[in-house]
């Protein structure tokens, strides 16, 4: 396997094609499984080949050809991690389209806007998840949706939407096809004009649009080339130390990067088998490590705890798993003896698809614990004073990380570059550290008031926008809290109007129709005036009032997800 600088220096750049890297792990490994799935427990899995992932690729290519789908346009993804997520991944790409992956945590309104902003014209999903229904939200919401035309939809709303192909079947109704209908719009494709689209496709050509959230109070459209997920699976695959032989188990959703970079296309890389769920569950992913012999686990730390915390764990032969970190609460569980390989020695963000430094998971325990790593090949790290953007000269010294690289984003969809980029080309992360002499990155913490919580970046002012014309309240701010399992918590911060009474309670459940489910807050807690502190210009200070939040949360030894405050 070339490691990941030979891969992006090669002269065949066409290889850095999302494509291309199904053709070549599809020659290399065959008939050998690449995708499992059990629809039910009890039930017969679902086995995909890595010659069956192509083939079945190729033949909805046709179907998106058939249905007038062209280079650069964008097609949204709407499905849980399964098969069919995978496929559709790398048949839009087989033509050139965009990947949309769209969060299936989002609210009906969030879906609607990423929709609507990432201009995607065909949507791809599943009817519904749980209690979530995805057929009957978007109909409910656009009439246009349940009384238009198969193929011709006419919504203002959604402008430049125009099929929407559902994978369950007996869902046509309205403007909603089917999959087998979508399929069989391709059957007048030949090879020759599939070929011809793919060899068109380049590295540098628009490739998937992640939606994150960030400083804005809407998800932000991060909008990638073909070569960044490949190049980042090649590299997770090396810097893990992957192997044929491996397992992965993951509860990574593929709508974020890691899911797609470091779980699918690190897994296919080296041949191994992924086995894909749904939804998460922790007696499930137990069950699953035990009965299939999982090697590799991917999962939060809040997951990783909740599987720990479950009473069937004692039960549970975890000993196949090999690639897991020492600090995870599985790893007694697990049998571990030492702290020998983990990846918790690297830094990156949704900007960088992923990994911008790194080192290999079984490098010494003190670079891991106490660096995030080296910049990666192609990549370019540097620390900037804050206040001005001067890069730092000393080594060692204290400042904003500043980045950019092969892996980095082409851009902010509909957001002009001068916006994010300094005069260098470097994108400001807003995370503080610094380069030790030896090229070690040391990230110290964010100088920026996004939160990050169970891997998601939220944006406060979504929060606070989620109750500013609630009657009753003075002022509202959402502060990010530390937590050692999700990194951090949501805490929202109220002082109430003189005279009014407003129970906890009661403001968390009224967010719960307004927020997805993991950007609603943990707590809620209520302010008088003269506890909030002020700058000389009237702007909120802060770190006064995390420090407030975090005092009043050990006081009352808090316990929250799987965590207790002041013990």
């Amino acid at each position: 396997m070339p490691n990941s600088l030979e891969l992006a220096l090669q002269p065949h750049p066409e290889r850095l094609t999302w494509p291309a890297f199904l053709v070549e792990v599809a020659e290399r490994f065959g008939d050998r499984i690449a995708l499992r799935q059990q629809s039910m427990p009890g039930e017969n899995w679902h086995e995909m080949s890595y010659s069956e992932l192509l083939d079945a690729s190729r033949g909805l290519a046709r179907g998106l050809i058939g249905a007038g789908v062209v280079k650069g346009a964008r097609v949204g993804v709407l499905m849980t991690n399964g098969p069919d997520w995978v496929v559709a991944s790398f048949a839009i790409s087989w033509v050139g389209a965009v990947l949309v992956p769209i969060n299936t945590f989002a609210t009906p309104e969030e879906r609607d806007y990423i929709l609507r902003h990432s201009d995607t014209s065909l949507l791809l999903l599943e009817g519904g998840i749980n209690q979530r229904d995805f057929l009957e939200e978007l109909r409910s919401r656009h009439v246009e949706i349940g009384e238009g035309v198969p193929g011709r939809l006419r919504c203002p709303a959604l402008p430049q939407l125009r099929r929407i192909v559902c994978r369950d079947s007996e869902c046509q109704r309205g403007a909603i096809e089917t999959w087998s209908a979508l399929l069989e719009l391709g059957e007048d494709v030949d090879d020759e004009l599939l070929d011809a689209a793919v060899a068109e496709v380049c590295p540098a050509d628009d490739g998937i649009l992640i939606y994150t959230s960030g400083t804005t109070a809407q998800p932000k459209g991060v909008l990638h080339m073909q070569r960044a997920a490949v190049i980042q699976g090649w590299r997770f695959a090396e810097h893990m130390l992957l192997s044929p032989e491996d397992i992965v188990l993951t509860a990574q959703p593929f709508f974020w990067t890691a899911g797609i970079a470091m779980s699918l296309a690190a897994t296919l890389a080296v041949g191994a088998v992924l086995i894909l769920e749904r939804v998460f569950s922790p007696e499930r992913y137990l069950d699953l490590i035990e009965s299939e012999g999982v090697t590799t686990l991917h999962a939060w730390p809040h997951q990783e705890k909740a599987m720990a915390d479950a009473p069937v764990v004692g039960e549970r032969n975890l000993d196949s798993l090999e690639k897991l970190g020492f600090d995870s609460p599985l790893a007694k569980w697990a049998g571990l003896e030492g702290d020998r390989w983990g990846t918790s020695g690297s830094y990156g963000l949704s900007e960088t698809f992923t990994l911008a430094s790194s080192i290999p998971a079984d490098s010494p325990e003190s670079q891991r614990r106490e660096t995030s790593g080296v910049c990666l090949p192609g990549m370019r790290l540097q620390i900037v004073d804050p206040e001005t953007g001067e890069p730092c000269e000393s080594e060692g010294e204290k400042g904003e990380i500043a980045v950019k690289g092969a892996t980095f984003m082409r851009g902010y969809l509909k957001v002009e570059p001068e916006f994010y980029l300094d005069s260098n080309g470097y994108f400001r992360t807003g995370d503080g550290g610094s380069i030790d002499r030896e090229g070690f990155l040391h990230w110290t913490g964010r100088l920026s008031n996004v939160i990050k919580t169970g891997g998601a970046n939220v944006s406060p002012l979504e929060i606070e926008g989620a109750v500013a014309k609630r009657d009753g309240l003075r002022m509202v701010s959402a502060q990010g809290i530390p937590h050692p399992l999700l990194g951090e918590i949501i805490v929202l911060c109220a002082v109430l109007e003189k005279g009014t009474t407003l129970e906890e309670s009661v403001l968390l459940q009224e967010l719960k129709g307004r927020l997805a489910a993991y950007k609603l807050p943990k707590r809620v807690l209520f302010f008088t005036p003269d506890e909030i502190r002020f700058t000389a210009n009237q702007k909120l200070q802060p770190e006064s009032l995390r420090a407030q939040v975090l005092a009043r949360l050990e006081a009352e030894g808090a316990e929250i997800a799987g965590a207790r405050y002041g013990s």
